[in-house]
């Protein structure tokens, strides 16, 4: 799953355009969808009926879902599934056009921070009476994961995992600069870096300026006491003194020699891949890759650089579309697929994730696995709120001023005050596109 989340920023800016240029053709916000799906019975006893299902699983982690859709096919004689993988880019362009043109996804999968945009844009339909009749319930997750799957009032997506930020760093050159744990705060981890120049390892942590540099951020932001965006999604706090903090930290990695000044989209990654670099801090979503690549690394947590643990994370939701909400036969059908996928969410873990619920945690699904470590921090996750166009406000407001503070071109107040002033105008155009 590399670039999982760059691409979802990417798409976000995409779908945050369309909203903002009115997106015509009857594809406007409309409003939260009302349709109904008839009761979700656990069963579905109608005609024989296909199912198109889109996700982005075009990584290491696609052979993991498909295997799941056919092992659901097999045991189900009247739905048929055909996957539809898509670079999660397209995928966030393509899918509000096409459901309204009725050529879209029945069912599909998306990231939770785009759950409330494609809601709003009436895409996708509730999923309360699933979530129901499947037994969900908070108790079986974290807070943040299961709130963040609604919008206002309703649900719109099934938790299937939880993927974060995790910290990888080169077990040999750890070994050769005398390191015996991994680094857990800020005193032990600028430690760590000191120790690896004497080592030898001249620029041991790259600090990106691009991907994933603003997620970064972000879990500094947290781990300094303030969230990036006010209580009630409405307002941009980028430029709190939590936020120049952590921008300024950013920016001192590469001012104290522990970085190169101007690191590439990628390129701190392909660095760890290839030993030129120490530790990097990226998703877990790179486990797979980097296990087929023989690389000798460990996994922790982030270090808590800040007074508060925490670390940005997201989540595949499963959803339903207008489309399939449409059909009778689908939207039973497509019920039936979700509630089966949230009960097989355990074999998931294969794909390197961590299966949202903690039934299938604590019931051995992640067994040996090595984001098990990461997994244990579930409780320090942080999301994004449940806002439309949020992604896309990132993308175009907070990206590139992250971006300027980490390469120096601005310092952090400003960059971040600037961010600040824009995201919070386009936050104000999007509630007035959806209607808020």
């Amino acid at each position: 799953m590399r670039r999982i989340s760059w691409t979802a920023a990417v798409a976000a800016s995409l779908t945050s355009a369309l909203v903002l240029s009115g997106c015509g053709g009857g594809q406007g916000p409309g409003g939260p969808s009302t349709a109904e799906t008839g009761e979700f019975t656990g069963e579905y006893d109608g005609p024989e009926v296909t199912l198109s299902y889109w996700n982005g699983f075009t990584g290491g982690d696609g052979p993991f879902m498909q295997d799941l859709v056919d092992q659901f096919n097999e045991e189900h004689d009247n739905i048929t599934v055909e996957s539809n993988t898509i670079q999660w880019a397209d995928f966030y362009q393509r899918v509000p056009a096409a459901v309204q043109a009725g050529q879209g996804p029945d069912v599909g999968v998306m990231h939770l921070d785009q759950l409330a945009t494609h809601a709003a844009r009436n895409i996708i339909v509730p999923l309360d009476d699933l979530a129901e009749g499947i037994g969900l319930s908070e108790e079986d997750f974290t807070a943040e994961i299961w709130d963040a799957g609604i919008y206002e009032g309703a649900r719109y997506g099934i938790p299937l995992d939880v993927h974060s930020l995790a910290m990888y760093y080169n077990t040999e050159h750890f070994q050769q600069a005398g390191i015996t744990e991994p680094p857990t705060d800020e005193a032990s981890f600028m430690d760590a870096l000191g120790k690896l120049q004497a080592a030898g390892f001249q620029t041991p942590f790259w600090m990106p300026s691009l991907w994933p540099s603003h997620l970064i951020f972000l879990t500094l932001s947290w781990q300094n006491g303030e969230p990036p965006y006010g209580e009630d999604g409405t307002e941009a706090t980028y430029d709190s003194q939590a936020g120049v903090d952590a921008l300024t930290w950013q920016r001192s990695i590469v001012d104290q020699g522990f970085s190169p000044p101007n690191v590439a989209i990628d390129a701190q990654y392909v660095a760890f891949k290839n030993g030129e670099t120490s530790i990097t801090w990226d998703g877990i979503w790179q486990l797979n890759d980097l296990q087929e690549n023989n690389v000798p690394f460990g996994i922790a947590p982030l270090p808590t650089i800040g007074e508060e643990e925490a670390v940005w994370a997201n989540s595949h939701h499963f959803f339903l579309s207008r489309q399939a909400a449409e059909d009778e036969n689908k939207a039973q059908a497509g019920r039936v697929f979700i509630a089966w996928m949230s009960e097989h969410s355990g074999d998931w873990a294969g794909s390197g994730m961590i299966p949202a619920r903690q039934s299938e945690r604590e019931g051995g699904a992640l067994a040996d696995a090595p984001q098990a470590v990461i997994a244990e921090q579930i409780e320090n996750m942080r999301f994004l709120p449940p806002v439309p166009g949020l992604g896309g406000v990132q993308a175009e407001a907070l990206e590139p001023a992250v971006a300027n503070g980490v390469l120096g071109e601005e310092p952090p107040e400003e960059a971040l005050a600037s961010a600040a002033d824009k995201a919070n105008e386009l936050m104000e155009r999007n509630r007035e596109s959806f209607g808020d």
